[in-house]
């Protein structure tokens, strides 16, 4: 499997409304402390506009509601990875991404078998309070030694000046959150993101 190396994420169906239009081909759908219909309604929402902009939707977390919504991609922190049922996933025919920030939590992930591992994270981020120290970018090219052709997705802290040297370092695709919805002019950045990992593809 291969993964565009542009991997942008984001809180709601209205940031995939307004960027995805304008080429994202990866979008991960991550929303926290939302009620059940409001999760429903933005997956229904984000996966028909994903569909007709040629995009690959992943949705955060919430695996049984991606498979009663038959969306084909979802993302697992190690903690949700505990009770999750990966074979009901499997059976349902999604395909599986799992977070890791150490050497135990990438040996976890890998015994489930996913279709991609992302590290992090690779620099300092503001987006939430880290517990794991700021892996770097040998660490990238280290784990990508070890897991081969498994795609790796490089997080935290990456900004439009650190595409290339993660991607350099290993990763597949590089994935973004405040660089681009706390930027002053997202429509802008996001397209200056598609033309920075163009020749990746």
């Amino acid at each position: 499997m291969k993964l565009d190396p542009f991997y942008l994420i984001v809180d709601s169906a209205e940031w995939i409304e307004r960027l995805v239009p304008l080429g994202v081909k990866l979008v991960q759908l991550r929303m926290k402390d939302s009620t059940e219909a409001e999760l429903r309604t933005a997956i229904h929402r984000a996966k028909a506009i994903c569909a007709a902009h040629d995009c690959q939707l992943i949705v955060n977390d919430y695996w049984q509601m991606a498979i009663a919504e038959g969306c084909d991609f979802v993302h697992l922190g190690q903690e949700d990875l505990v009770t999750a049922d990966i074979a009901a996933i499997r059976a349902a025919g999604l395909k599986l991404g799992l977070s890791t920030h150490d050497e135990a939590e990438l040996a976890i992930a890998l015994a489930a078998k996913p279709d991609y591992v992302a590290l992090g994270p690779v620099w300092p981020t503001i987006l939430k309070e880290m517990k794991w120290a700021p892996q770097g970018l040998e660490k990238l090219r280290e784990w990508k030694t070890r897991i081969g052709s498994l795609p790796l997705v490089a997080i935290g802290g990456l900004n439009i000046d650190r595409i290339g040297s993660v991607l350099a370092h290993g990763a597949d695709s590089a994935a973004v959150v405040t660089d681009i919805t706390l930027n002053i002019d997202p429509e802008a950045r996001v397209r200056e993101w598609i033309e920075r990992t163009a020749g990746f593809r």
